[in-house]
């Protein structure tokens, strides 16, 4: 597991990015409803940051800042074009007052 940060440096409804896992990809972070949820932070569509997307709360998804394809955050599927492909997802393991992504295999599409 990595270690992202303590519960409540991420402000809700915000996104960090944490450093590339072993297969090289960076991964956000998003804190939205209370909860805490982790992808891959490119876009499949085209290479764009996620964390720089715009984080829509109440449909607990990230908009791509390049070309407004949106990403549920807890699976990981987009919601209509121009993205077709979903974005891995990643567990989020809140212990000891610290947050932890548990990185799937680069094959893994949760």
């Amino acid at each position: 597991m990595i270690r992202v940060c303590s519960v409540g440096e991420i402000p809700e409804g915000e996104a960090v990015r944490v450093d590339p896992g072993p297969d090289g990809v960076p991964v956000a972070v998003f804190h939205v409803g209370g909860a805490y949820y982790a992808l891959d932070d490119t876009c499949t569509h085209q290479d764009a940051s996620l964390t720089d997307g715009y984080v829509e709360e109440e449909d607990c998804a990230v908009e791509c800042p390049l070309h407004a394809s949106c990403f549920d955050l807890r699976t990981g599927e987009p919601s209509g074009p121009p993205a077709r492909t979903p974005v891995r997802t990643h567990a989020v393991v809140v212990e000891d007052g610290a947050v932890y992504v548990r990185l799937q295999s680069a094959d893994a599409i949760v």
